[in-house]
């Protein structure tokens, strides 16, 4: 019916009708994540869900309730989002001394000075220095309530979600840096030389045991764990997983990063209630924060934005695939035709 031309030029357009099928694909697959959004600050909002103005580690506590809207299979993801806050500029991204990361307690004048002027406060040296670690999210989100689909109350896990290989080759814990755990918290004493946990007392962790610690040069140092007791636990310090996830610079100013998971299935119609500290202040550079609580799929969570993207550029090359080809039908180039050809002059 068509002929070998138009046989071949059908073929050759139907080849860019793939990006837009994969697009409506990945549209498919988006529209099955469900997705719970809470803006919960944002600068200029007069009426924020829980606000705290321009007041850094305000401590202020706000509840979040979602409803589940389908069937969530696990990993189930809560993102906090951030908008309007530039990780990506350069100034910003090398804000930071490796070294020290890695567990130098020895700073060079050469490696300080990519921290400035955030180095130290006073006579305090402040490790870890720089932008990135002294910007650190330190909003604190709990879930308090909701039940799997066999009744066991939901378990919001917050191990596991930073990359392994930042967590092996990135970051150390200072050098002479120790820590014991005690059989009895009556008995975990902190006096003397050999302990840094004098003035604070030991260090008691989610299941109620007690450890003492060693940092050293303590007296004249700042570290994580005081500058933001909130997130950071002593014996975790710079391996504190939502550190380690901070410190990988997002592209885009606004963006989202991992807080925890929950590894059980949720059931359409859950109540999840969260409870949040608020102490990140986002007036300053007139930016949001927000809490996210999704499910996933091969790809990804849910974004429309690659769908839309295979759609347009599939859609662009379809369209000048047309015009070219109904040129090449109707008016082909001759074979070994001169015209085409062109000689340098003599």
């Amino acid at each position: 019916m068509f002929g070998h031309n138009g046989m071949h030029f059908i073929s050759y357009i139907c080849s860019f009708c793939e990006p837009i099928i994969a697009g409506w694909k990945l549209r498919s697959m988006s529209n099955n994540v469900a997705e719970m959004y809470q803006k919960y600050d944002s600068y200029g909002d007069p009426n924020p869900v829980c606000g705290i103005g321009s007041t850094a580690n305000a401590g202020k506590k706000c509840q979040i309730e979602f409803v589940v809207p389908r069937d969530m299979e696990p990993p189930v993801l809560i993102h906090y989002e951030v908008d309007n806050f530039y990780q990506n500029h350069r100034r910003y991204i090398t804000s930071r001394d490796d070294t020290q990361l890695l567990g130098s307690i020895e700073q060079t004048e050469y490696s300080a000075s990519f921290c400035e002027p955030l180095v130290k406060l006073g006579n305090v040296t402040l490790n870890p220095c720089g932008l990135q670690a002294n910007t650190l999210f330190n909003d604190v989100i709990t879930l308090q309530s909701g039940n799997d689909t066999d009744g066991f109350p939901l378990v919001m896990v917050e191990e596991g979600i930073a990359w392994q290989g930042d967590l092996e080759f990135k970051y150390r814990q200072p050098d002479g840096f120790r820590y014991e755990t005690c059989t009895s918290c009556d008995d975990c004493s902190c006096d003397g030389p050999d302990w840094s946990c004098e003035d604070r007392g030991p260090y008691v962790d989610p299941d109620g045991i007690c450890h003492r610690y060693f940092y050293p040069n303590d007296n004249t140092t700042q570290y994580l764990h005081e500058t933001y007791p909130m997130v950071v636990s002593p014996i975790e310090g710079v391996l504190n997983h939502h550190f380690v996830v901070w410190m990988r610079a997002a592209a885009l100013p606004k963006f989202r990063k991992l807080y925890g998971w929950i590894d059980q299935h949720v059931a359409e119609g859950t109540v999840l209630k969260f409870e949040l500290e608020a102490n990140w202040e986002v007036q300053s550079f007139r930016g949001g924060k927000a809490l996210v609580v999704s499910d996933s799929h091969t790809f990804g969570g849910k974004n429309e934005e690659l769908a839309n993207n295979f759609i347009i550029v599939g859609g662009m090359c379809m369209f000048f695939a047309i015009i070219f080809g109904l040129k090449h039908t109707f008016r082909p180039r001759k074979l070994a035709d001169k015209e085409y050809l062109l000689y340098k002059e003599d």
